[in-house]
Parts: structure tokens; sequence; C-alpha cells
């Protein structure tokens, strides 16, 4: 699997092509140049302000005359929109030959507004935002930047799924199509206990110094490393991946895998507490059931039942509330089985023909 020596995008390497990309033409960054929106002062959720906000983004394909063929791809957790050009081109699961697709760099990613880039509000300074404030910022970006009233799809994996799950509920008429891959409406206390010890164990670094440090933290990162190498597969994934004479080089690899100082923890940090807050059935004050049904978009859900980074429990009862298909990936890749299980193409059919979604349950053999 292929990692990125930046530390954001650690927690969830970018994905490989036989699973959720294709391996048809994807575009180049050339094609699809990094732009900004900005929004100046944002107001969150809460009330708390961004100042000098701006949100990045990138464009492939082309927009039609009536402008129905808009695609927003979310980010996952730490990712740039340069991540996700994997997953663009012709031919790919985002068929730039077909659609207009927008993917966005996240609030506290390092590229849009962030921790570590803000000049008035650095480092832990900055506030605290949620998935809910992501979403906002897109839909901000939609309408008043790039002026498409309405989306083909929403889609997106992991935090992406979550963005998705915050689309289809606070505006439920403004796209077609969902596809909500490894996301979840609502974090679960075994998520929040996740997210919780990652943070943890970066903070207890001694060059953490509240956000302030400016040296390596390398003992909060092995430990943050462990953890999330711990909960990515499977342990009958790692059992088949690493022997037990093999431990000892496995573990040392895995403890100096990414480094990073306080300002790029700061980021991870925020993000994080996104996660681990949310709760969208909680912002309404309903159920989860009924909280699906405010979405009168076709959604197509994607969950993996060894799933230990985003438990898929909330997923599925959204889908059933509201008779959405369900494709349940059995794989002991765990939250990486769209590395190891082939979705691309049913996706991809999904997105030219929605009546094509069925709920199935698709395994692999990885070892």
């Amino acid at each position: 699997m292929r990692t990125s020596v930046r530390f954001a995008s650690l927690v969830l390497p970018v994905l490989l092509a036989c699973g959720i990309g294709s391996t048809q033409t994807r575009v180049n960054t050339k094609e699809t140049p990094q732009q900004f929106a900005d929004f100046g002062d944002f107001k969150l959720q809460s009330g708390a302000v961004i100042r000098d906000f701006r949100l990045g983004y990138r464009m492939a394909g082309k927009l039609n005359s009536t402008k129905s063929n808009a695609i927003l791809w979310a980010p996952y957790l730490g990712a740039r929109s340069e991540d996700l050009l994997e997953y663009a081109g012709p031919g790919n699961i985002a068929d730039t030959s077909k659609y207009f697709v927008i993917l966005v760099d996240a609030i506290g990613n390092g590229v849009s507004t962030s921790p570590s880039n803000s000049k008035t509000q650095p480092r832990m300074q900055f506030p605290r935002f949620t998935i809910r404030d992501m979403v906002e910022s897109e839909h901000r970006l939609l309408t008043e930047v790039l002026h498409i009233p309405h989306l083909h799809a929403a889609m997106g994996f992991s935090m992406g799924g979550m963005q998705t799950y915050e689309w289809v509920t606070a505006y439920p008429d403004f796209m077609d199509l969902g596809v909500p891959m490894n996301g979840s409406p609502q974090s679960t206390s075994y998520d929040k206990l996740l997210w919780t010890a990652e943070m943890d164990a970066l903070e207890l670094d001694p060059n953490w110094k509240d956000g302030n440090g400016t040296g390596p933290m390398t003992r909060g990162f092995a430990l943050y490393n462990e953890i999330a190498s711990m909960n990515l597969t499977s342990p009958a994934r790692r059992v088949a991946q690493t022997s037990p004479k093999d431990f000892d080089a496995f573990l040392a690899e895995t403890r100096k895998s990414s480094t990073g100082d306080a300002r790029v923890v700061c980021d991870a940090i925020r993000q994080r507490q996104a996660i681990e807050a949310l709760d969208i059935p909680g912002e309404y004050g309903e159920t989860l059931e009924q909280t699906a049904r405010r979405t009168r978009t076709k959604l197509f859900v994607v969950l993996t039942l060894q799933d230990h980074i985003v438990n898929p429990g909330p997923a599925r009862t959204f889908a059933n509330a509201i008779g959405a298909p369900v494709l349940t990936l059995d794989s002991a890749c765990g939250h990486l089985s769209l590395d190891c299980v082939s979705i691309g193409p049913i996706v991809a059919k999904f997105l030219s023909d929605p009546s094509s979604a069925r709920s199935m349950t698709l395994r692999d053999d990885a070892k």
C-alpha cells in the first residue's frame, strides 16, 4: 500500500486503484490546478468564527449546459484534493467524460484554512469545527462560487462518507444520488475511543507543549502509529501479514512510518475532534431512523463488517430506515477493505444507472 510522507494522509493512506478506483486514466495536477474560494470570516455552527477562511478545491471534467452532471467528492481524514485525483478521469469511477467533478480540501487539512496555516488563529487557537461545518463550506463553494444549484451526486469514503450523510440530511433536495463509503452518520462509543486514544498518544509527546512545540514528536507518533495500525485492518489481516518472527521489524517500521511537529498535529487533532463529535441525529434532536427519513436522495451505502475505524452499525440503521441498498464488504482488510474488494465498477454503474443498485455482500480472500 502506498502511503504519503505527509502526516495528514497517514491514517487513511491513499487507496489502491484496484478497489475504489480504476485502472482507467486518472486526471493529473496540471489538468486540475489547485484553486481557492475566499469567504472572509466563516461562522461555524457553534457560533465561533474562522478568520480569513478560504477553501481549497480542484475541478475535473466539463459542466454541461443544464448544470446537471456535477459530482462532489468529499475528502477522507487528512486528505488533500490532490489525493482524490486517483478516482477521477475518463472511464474512472468519477468519469470525467460524463461528469464535472469537484474535489474538496476540507477545513483543517493543511491546504484550506487550518491550524497549521492560519496567521490569525494559529495552532490550537483555531476554533473547533464539525463535519457539518465542512459541508456548509462546500455548499457555499457550490452555490456562491461555482454557481451550481444542484448535484448529480455527493460521495466520499471514511470522513468523506460522513460528509455525505450530512449533505443528504441538511440539503435533502440538493443532489440526486449519495454514495457514502465506509462512513457513518454518528460516531459510536467505540469510534470515539479510537479517536481519543490517537489524540491522547500525540498529546503525550514532550514536544507537544499544548500545540506550541517545534521539535519532532517522535514518541507521540510512535504510539499513535501503533494504535492506527492496529485498527486500520483486522486482527486476521495482521496475523496473516506479519509472522511472530517478523513482528519486531514490523513494529520498528510502524513506529517510524510518519513524523511531524505540533503544528501539523494541530490539524490532525481538530479534524479528529470533528469526527469524534459527529452526531447527525443529535443535530435535530431525533432518532437515527427519523433523521434518515429527512433525505430524499437516492443512496447507495457501502460499509464493511470488520471496520475497526468506523463502526458500520449506524450506516446500516440509516440505510434500513429508508430502504436504501447496501453494499456490504466482508473483508479482513477492515476499514481499508476498498483496497481489497473491487467496488469501483459497481459504484460507477450506480452513478450512471441508479436503478442498478441492489443490496449485496462482497467478500475477498486477501491474506
